[in-house]
Parts: C-alpha cells; sequence; structure tokens
C-alpha cells in the first residue's frame, strides 16, 4: 500500500468528534506540564488528595485484590453488589427495584450508551436540553435524529413541560439529568411531575395505537449531592406508572468520589434491563470484580455511606458557595458577572458577559472562545463554556467543577479574575 494514500475509515468514525471537555483539560494539563500556573476548574473529577475515596471502600478493595478476586465478574455484575444497590435504592433514593432490574456497568457512561442502543432506531428522535452532557454524542452514535432544547436562566436551565410539549407526539426518548451537569441545579417537584405527566399521557394514546412508547433516560448519577434545602425528586417516586417508561443512569462515581473506580449501574424495566444487559456482553463494559466485591461491602454498612457523604456535601459546599459570594462580590463592584446559587453536584453556573470587550492590547473579544482563552491566559483559570454542552456557540455560560480545587485557592482565583476583569474596556 501507498504510505500516501489515505486511510479509509467508517462514515462514524470521520465525523465522530471525542469529548469537548476532555480536550479541554487535556490541553490545560499539557499547559501545566509545561510549568504554567493554572487553575484548573474544568474536568467533572476529583483530586484524590483534596476528596480521598472512603477509608472503608478503600480497605475492602485491598482486601479484594489480596484475596484473588481478579477474575471475570458476572457480566451483569456481582449478586451481592446488586443486593446492596437495590438496599441503597430503597433505603435512601426512594426506590424500589429488585436484583433482576438492576445492572452493573463499569461507570455510567456504558449505561447511557447501552440505553440509547436498547430504545433508539435508526432515523428515532431523541429530545433533550441544553446545556446537557453528551446526548448528542449518543445520538449521533445512534443515527438518531435528535431536538437540543436550549434552557433559560431564568429557570436554572432546567427543562419543562411546556419547553418538551412539541416534541412529544414524535419522540422515542427524553433524556433528562438532575443534579444537572453542567449547571449544578435541579428539578423542582411541580416541574418533574409535569413532564412526568406529559410522558404518561402521550404513552396512553400509544397504546391504544400499539406504537412503541415514549421512554424516559433518567440520569441521577449526582443524586445524593444535594445542598442546604434542595431535595432530589425522580419521576418514578412522583409518579409510579413511570417504572414502566424510566430508564435510570447511576453509580458511585461523584457520591463517592470514585470516579477511577468504574462502577455504575443501571434501573428500569426488566425487559429493557435484559437488552442491555445482552448488548454489553458483546461490548465488555465490565466494572473491575475487586471493586465489586469492596463496593457490595461497603454499601452493605449504610452508616459509613452516609458518615461519608455528611462529610464530601460540606467539603463540596464550601468551595461551592465560596465561588458563589465571590462571583456576587465581583458583580457587585460592577463587573459584567454573575452566578446561579448552588443547589448540587460539584458545580456552579457562572457567566461574563464579555462579548465586544477590548483588552489592553487592543484584542476584541468578538467570541465565548475568545473569552475563553482570555480568562486563561490572564486570570491563569480554565471553566468550560456552555457550548461545550451543546448550547449556542455565543452563550455567555460556563461550568466551574470544583472537585480539583482546594478551598484556599478560590479566593486566589477570585482575585485572578478580579485583574483580568479590570484590564478590559
Amino acid at each position: 500500500m501507498n504510505n500516501n494514500e489515505p486511510i479509509s475509515l467508517s462514515q462514524l468514525a470521520q465525523n465522530i468528534t471525542g469529548s469537548e471537555i476532555i480536550k479541554l483539560a487535556a490541553d490545560v494539563n499539557e499547559k501545566i506540564k509545561q510549568g504554567h500556573k493554572i487553575y484548573n476548574l474544568t474536568i467533572g473529577d476529583f483530586n484524590p488528595n483534596l476528596f480521598p475515596i472512603p477509608s472503608e471502600l478503600k480497605k475492602q478493595i485491598i482486601k479484594a485484590y489480596q484475596d484473588n478476586q481478579t477474575n471475570y465478574p458476572p457480566s451483569d455484575g456481582m449478586p451481592d453488589l446488586k443486593k446492596a444497590v437495590s438496599n441503597l435504592l430503597k433505603e435512601r433514593g426512594d426506590l424500589n427495584y429488585k436484583t433482576e432490574e438492576i445492572l452493573i456497568t463499569g461507570g455510567a457512561r456504558p449505561v447511557i450508551y447501552a440505553i440509547f442502543l436498547t430504545l433508539v432506531d435508526e432515523g428515532d428522535l431523541v429530545v433533550f436540553p441544553v446545556p446537557s452532557w453528551n446526548n448528542n454524542h449518543y445520538s449521533y452514535l445512534t443515527k438518531a435524529k435528535y431536538k437540543m432544547i436550549e434552557t433559560l436562566p431564568e429557570n436554572n436551565f432546567m427543562p419543562s413541560a411546556k419547553d418538551l410539549m412539541p416534541f412529544i407526539s414524535t419522540a422515542t426518548l427524553i433524556s433528562l439529568c438532575s443534579p444537572l451537569n453542567p449547571t449544578g441545579t435541579t428539578f423542582k417537584k411541580n416541574d418533574l411531575e409535569e413532564i412526568c405527566d406529559l410522558i404518561l399521557e402521550e404513552n396512553k394514546k400509544r397504546s391504544l395505537e400499539n406504537k412503541k412508547p415514549l421512554y424516559l433516560l433518567f440520569d441521577q448519577i449526582y443524586w445524593a449531592l444535594t445542598f442546604g434545602q434542595t431535595k432530589h425528586y425522580n419521576p418514578v417516586s412522583l409518579r409510579s406508572e413511570m417504572k414502566n417508561y424510566t430508564v435510570f443512569v447511576d453509580g458511585i462515581s461523584k457520591s463517592l468520589a470514585a470516579t477511577g473506580i468504574r462502577l455504575g449501574w443501571s434501573m428500569g424495566p426488566k425487559h429493557i434491563i435484559d437488552k442491555m444487559k445482552s448488548i454489553l456482553t458483546h461490548i465488555g463494559a465490565w466494572a473491575p470484580k475487586a471493586e465489586q466485591v469492596a463496593a457490595s461491602v461497603f454499601l452493605n454498612n449504610l452508616e459509613h455511606y452516609d458518615e461519608y457523604l455528611k462529610e464530601i456535601k460540606i467539603k463540596i459546599n464550601d468551595r461551592l458557595v465560596s465561588f458563589y459570594n465571590g462571583f456576587l462580590n465581583l458583580k457587585k463592584e460592577g463587573f459584567d458577572v454573575d452566578a446561579i446559587s448552588p443547589e448540587a453536584a460539584i458545580y456552579l453556573t457562572v457567566q461574563f458577559r464579555l462579548h465586544g470587550k477590548k483588552t489592553n492590547s487592543g484584542r476584541v473579544l468578538n467570541t465565548t472562545a475568545d473569552i475563553t482563552k482570555y480568562l486563561l491566559e490572564e486570570a491563569k483559570v480554565a471553566i468550560v463554556p456552555f457550548y461545550a454542552f451543546g448550547a449556542s456557540d455565543n452563550s455567555n455560560w460556563y461550568r466551574i467543577s470544583v472537585g480539583n480545587c482546594d478551598l484556599e485557592d478560590v479566593n486566589s482565583i477570585i482575585n485572578n479574575l478580579r485583574f483580568a476583569l479590570k484590564n478590559l474596556v
């Protein structure tokens, strides 16, 4: 073969794009390696030195490896872990799922992909709000059509039944997330109830016409990380009939700061879970056996779980509130910034109204990408614009992730931003 000839790839491979967030984080990490002092607030991860996993979980992982738990686990998850998850959901999550309705996977990503593959045919319509995480990419991988509904800050970037209503009759899958990545905001009870009622009413019609149901993918990976008076609601607890049409995305990656342990799960109707199991046997998205064994032991003692959650929620909330107050102070000082009060997860939604501003050198910040680059260069602060989550290219809203941030650094970051903002006209 002539080395100068182009390599032929599938159309899917030719047109696929990688995660915008991972790419941005990689670029920032490269600058850090080169010796630049940068505050990296991009990736939705935890610095394990600041947020170590529960000591008891670590102890059980080590023990599992010492006990040689290193062969293949069952493809759908260790039975003891599924029992522990079922109990966790019942006791802390207001959900009743049998072990045969639960699928254990290597993190939440395989769950989402498996849901799409199981429920969505080529050309089917998937509806989801933006900003949101990765729905556009999973739609592409399954050759689905998709409708992105751009949400508004007035509703904390959460969608309403009114937003979804025009697309209900033609959709196959609605994909929602609460607490929401990237905003750290949540569904209010009434808003989620209205969406559930809309789905149920549509499925009554489809049942009479013998049509494929409308399903809901509900990503609640951050559900344990709520703060203050914020309460997490899920569709099945609000409307029991939604159990027939809801497939959950869940796991311990976020609640236990265990992103690298790769333990996620899904809950849903047995016939859907069974097909997801079959699909994933060919993908091989199993969670490591030792980690499954360890997690089953850890989750069987909910006192350890509760103690750790109490500790980590204080640490996360302290950072979110500090950033939020810092942005309010910048706003009071007359800078064109804003922030939404944090409710959950590890994210703060912030705004930089800087389009059209000029730098000291005379460079005009025409685009959101220009603003992002300026904040990185002048403030040494790396954050993710909402267009990385499907929002419009000119959106001036951003995600700040606090999992890699030392509390003592918050004031320095705010001061750096203040300096950079002062140098704009």
